[in-house]
């Protein structure tokens, strides 16, 4: 088996990916969260997340970015990164990690490698210390992921799925 990769190509999204994005993201959530969680959970978070019309929007904003990482004509990956108010322990200015999925079919294989690298080159272009994220205290690869790329760990925040109000560790990284 040849598990080389490619050259990763990030592109920011643009407003005619709004339609499959929508698709693409809902597909990589859904298998990364639904062997742990409720299906009417799922679903509820799904419907309102994952509209092609959310998806327009979270595009067009001008305080965001979404960013595609591509194989040739493939999506392989793609971040989402927002503006707001960081939690405590997070240093200012700082961009926020909304989203961050690799295809399950090119983890190991270099695309979160490429993704993070154009996550941090945008971040520091908008003039950000630091990124900070959000992710579930159950999703331990993520976790082991984040701390590779030397995010740490400064608290928690609450997170809902549908009805399910979840916990998600905070963690932040200088730039």
């Amino acid at each position: 088996m040849d598990l080389t990769t490619p050259a990763v190509r990030v592109r920011p999204a643009a407003a005619d990916d709004a339609p499959a994005l929508a698709d693409f993201a809902q597909r990589l959530f859904h298998e990364t969260f639904a062997a742990d969680n409720r299906p009417a959970d799922m679903a509820a978070y799904e419907a309102d997340t994952f509209s092609a019309e959310r998806q327009a929007a979270e595009i067009a904003d001008p305080d965001g970015l979404v960013l595609l990482a591509t194989l040739g004509e493939s999506w392989v990956g793609y971040a989402h990164l927002g503006a707001g108010t960081p939690p405590a322990g997070v240093p200012t200015p700082a961009v926020e990690v909304r989203r961050f999925y690799v295809d399950p079919a090119w983890h190991g294989r270099g695309v979160a490698a490429s993704l993070m690298t154009a996550v941090q080159h945008a971040a520091a272009a908008r003039g950000a210390r630091a990124l900070w994220l959000g992710v579930w205290e159950r999703n331990a690869r993520a976790i082991a992921f984040y701390a590779k790329w030397g995010f740490t760990d400064v608290g928690t925040q609450p997170f809902r799925l549908g009805d399910d109000l979840q916990t998600d560790r905070v963690m932040t990284r200088a730039l």
